[in-house]
Formats: structure tokens, C-alpha cells, sequence
């Protein structure tokens, strides 16, 4: 359905409420324009891949994943209503999927990392060494945090979502959020500090 990815580490924008674009993909979609649905897996599937990527830990269930998270939005995007954004909207969808996915399958995290560094062309092969290293040890703590943890700091830190957003994504206050992710950066330090 779509192609993966490697890891993004930018910060991305999320607005309270859904953009002119999307809702003219909506509306298009709602009118029996097919190609408007994938205007929006387009606009979003990378967004998507990574939050099941970092939430599950493996390339191939984070694509299998994602994909049903699509396939979810396409039977229901005829019922989505513009009172949040798309996109927290979509987050909503994909974190559900994949505390589902955790519940069914339990993938075993591995140390093992997807975390796909794009070095600049002078990067020294020990710098680059260091790199990689500090990826995969970021990501092996990521996946032995709490799941409701790991969800919050990955929604704030890697995909830049602000507080409210991420309240809405996973059904909880703004509060609850900001908790979440103080105790997901405490145990991250202290599982990074106990293995340096």
C-alpha cells in the first residue's frame, strides 16, 4: 500500500483543527473521489510508519501495522468530523492499532535498531561507530518502557506533537500527558545510565 521509510527525527506540526487541504480531501473522499484517499495516505503513511516503528520496534509489524491503520481510516474516514486534525485523528487510529497489535502478537523487543543515522559525507568511521551505538541504545530503552510511556514520549520527542495533541491522540489530559512523559525521560536516563 505504501513504501517504508527510514526513521524521521524532525519535528512535525499538528494544528487543533483539521487543515483547508484535508478537508478538501475529506469532501472528495466523501463525494466518491478514491484518489483523494490516497492523497492522504500519501500525506501521512511516513508520519504513521513511524510511530508504529518506534511503538513496536519491527520494521515488518510496524509496515503491517500501518497498513491496517489505513485500512481502518478508509472504512471510517466517511464518519470523521473536523473537530480535531486529521492528523491527531490519524495518531489516534495508529496508537490504538498498535497497543492491539502489542496485545495479540507481543513482539519480543530485540537490541537490534532500525534507527537509520544519515551522516554527513565527513563523518569519521568511529564517529559514526558512536552514532549508531547511542541509536541502538535509545531505541532498546525506548522498547522497554511502559507502553503508555513510550507512546507519550515518542508523540512529544520524535514525532513533535504538542501536550494537547497528544492528550487527544491517547484519550487522557493534558496532565496525564505531561506525567507521562517526565517518567518516560527519568526511566530512559536511568536505563541509559545503567548500560553506559
Amino acid at each position: 500500500m505504501f513504501s517504508k521509510t527510514c526513521l524521521k527525527r524532525g519535528r512535525s506540526s499538528a494544528g487543533t483543527m483539521a487543515t483547508t487541504d484535508d478537508i478538501g480531501l475529506i469532501t472528495r473522499f466523501k463525494g466518491g473521489d478514491r484518489l483523494a484517499f490516497e492523497e492522504i495516505v500519501l500525506k501521512y503513511q511516513d508520519r504513521i510508519y513511524n510511530l508504529c516503528r518506534y511503538t513496536l520496534h519491527d520494521s515488518g509489524d510496524a509496515q503491517d501495522a500501518a497498513q491496517e491503520v489505513f485500512l481502518k481510516v478508509y472504512g471510517s474516514l466517511k464518519a470523521y468530523r473536523p473537530e480535531s486534525s486529521l492528523y491527531t485523528w490519524l495518531y489516534r487510529i495508529a496508537v490504538n492499532t498498535c497497543f492491539d497489535y502489542n496485545k495479540k502478537f507481543r513482539p519480543k523487543p530485540s537490541d537490534e535498531s532500525a534507527v537509520e543515522d544519515l551522516p554527513s559525507a565527513q563523518a569519521s568511521p568511529e564517529r559514526l561507530y558512536q552514532s549508531k551505538e547511542v541509536g541502538r541504545a535509545i531505541e532498546a530503552a525506548l522498547q522497554k518502557l511502559p507502553e503508555k510511556l513510550r507512546t507519550a514520549i515518542v508523540l512529544k520527542e520524535i514525532e513533535g506533537l504538542p501536550y494537547d495533541e497528544i492528550a487527544k491522540v491517547i484519550h487522557t489530559s493534558v496532565g496525564t500527558v505531561k506525567s507521562r512523559i517526565s517518567r518516560a525521560r527519568e526511566e530512559l536516563c536511568r536505563l541509559l545510565q545503567k548500560k553506559a
